[in-house]
């Protein structure tokens, strides 16, 4: 993998990015793609626990959403991430994962991090075990949500995975 691009800004989303990550949602071709609607909100309501990454003009090619778990405060749910087909390869996705992590253990003293991962999806494996072996953080793992019940129709498991404890100095 090559570096993330020098000119690369990572930075809290906006209401009017909704649109360019509802687009590289769709275009990621594994996430569940929510409503358009819903990324305009995402954009809005939980900014400060997500981040964008934007490229030499501006645009955003890469995001990841999440938001602080009403009943664990100090641990960031990962919900998506997603980089442009054509800016893959690069560390944009760690890039993104490192810059929020930080942002939110210095902001809102986060000690964990959770995210779900259907059985099979190796780039998000690889993208969340080796955050995690950065960082000096150990992963456990365990079936949040059996394939049995999702109601519209056939859906893998949806697998937890948790990461800790992060620490101001293994975020940085």
């Amino acid at each position: 993998m090559t570096a993330a691009p020098a000119d690369l800004l990572i930075e809290r989303p906006a209401p009017a990015d909704g649109a360019a990550l509802w687009r590289l949602a769709k275009e990621s071709k594994t996430l569940d793609l929510n409503s358009s609607y819903s990324y305009l909100l995402w954009c809005r309501d939980f900014a400060g626990t997500s981040a964008v990454a934007r490229g030499a003009g501006g645009e955003p090619v890469g995001f990841v959403t999440g938001y602080l778990r009403p009943d664990r405060p100090r641990t960031l749910l990962v919900w998506q991430v997603a980089v442009d087909p054509a800016h893959r390869g690069h560390g944009i996705a760690a890039k993104l994962l490192d810059g929020l992590t930080a942002r939110l253990v210095a902001e809102q003293g986060i000690t964990g991090m959770e995210t779900t991962i259907t059985p099979g999806n190796t780039a998000s494996e690889r993208l969340f075990t080796s955050f995690a072996e950065r960082h000096g953080a150990r992963v456990t793992r365990e079936v949040l949500f059996p394939a049995g019940l999702f109601p519209d129709g056939p859906h893998d498991p949806e697998v937890l995975y948790r990461i800790g404890p992060l620490t101001e100095s293994t975020a940085h």
